[in-house]
């Protein structure tokens, strides 16, 4: 599978999942624009969208910039869409990848970062995806992928962070509405999302900590999983919600182990994946989030 020639616009992506595709989607031929906030290095916090250029570029095919975009503000996103174009044409492929997260149950969720959570999650991915769509509509290869979960309504994925699921949820809508919506103009619109959690910054400041991600994956099997999506025709995969191990099963792979870090032991399952999902998985995992 090629993306030779083909563009990628990701919101976020100046470090873990997000850094971990682009510099997939890069290594596959893709020219890739990460549009993210991190402009300066955080003290906690590896990375910004010119170190992530830099290391998509060095290791990849295609080429990459670093757009600073607060993908809450509709200008912003204008401008990097258009500063992308600019560079590479056109856009193929939207990933929308930026996210906030807050664990918190109703009282301890103050108004203010309700409204991160959703403007940044639910608003980015319908804004980002909407400016994006003029130049999906021109692609002959037109991709749009959100990192969000399946749509389960189980209560026990609401009962502790109500304001962090409806904001992710909020993604997984606009994957259910735009997939139908864009599907006679042959737009992909797809979700994916982790069997089990994944070592990233998030999982080590603000889930859990060092030893909770020995009990999770790499980055790289979610974007092994895009790449695997992204490859298919736009006209015949679309409006499903893809679990990065099982995609990855239909493509041949029996062996995840390259995926553990070194000295894990067992796996951690992801918040919201369905139940259903682990029946019919051979990995063993330990639920304890969510």
């Amino acid at each position: 599978m090629s993306l030779a020639g083909k563009t990628v616009f990701m919101s976020g992506g100046s470090r873990g999942i997000g850094l971990a595709i682009a510099k997939a989607a890069a290594a596959h031929g893709a020219n890739v624009a990460i549009a993210a906030k991190t402009a300066e290095p955080h003290p906690r916090l590896a990375g910004t969208v010119f170190t992530a250029a830099d290391e998509i570029s060095a290791t990849g095919v295609g080429k990459a910039i670093g757009l600073v975009c607060d993908i809450r503000e509709e200008s912003q996103v204008e401008e990097a869409i258009g500063k992308t174009v600019e560079a590479f044409g056109g856009i193929d492929i939207c990933i929308n990848n930026a996210s906030a997260v807050s664990l918190t149950g109703t009282a301890d969720t103050t108004m203010k970062r309700y409204d991160l959570m959703n403007e940044v999650n639910t608003r980015g991915t319908y804004l980002v995806s909407r400016t994006a769509l003029p130049y999906l509509q021109a692609s002959t290869h037109a991709h749009i992928l959100n990192l969000s979960p399946p749509l389960d309504m189980n209560p026990k994925w609401f009962k502790n962070h109500v304001a962090y699921t409806i904001a992710k949820y909020g993604m997984s809508l606009c994957v259910l509405g735009m997939s139908e919506e864009f599907r006679d103009q042959r737009i992909a619109v797809n979700a994916l999302w982790p069997l089990t959690a994944i070592d990233t910054a998030a999982v080590r400041n603000v889930i859990g900590d060092d030893q909770m991600a020995l009990m999770c994956r790499k980055p790289e099997i979610m974007a092994d999983a895009a790449m695997a999506i992204l490859g298919r025709d736009p006209a015949s995969c679309t409006g499903n919600f893809f679990i990065d191990e099982e995609v990855l099963r239909q493509e041949g792979v029996s062996d995840f182990s390259a995926y553990q870090l070194e000295g894990a032991t067992r796996l951690m399952a992801d918040f919201f994946v369905p139940d259903e999902v682990f029946e019919r998985s051979p990995t063993p995992v330990v639920h304890g989030i969510g």
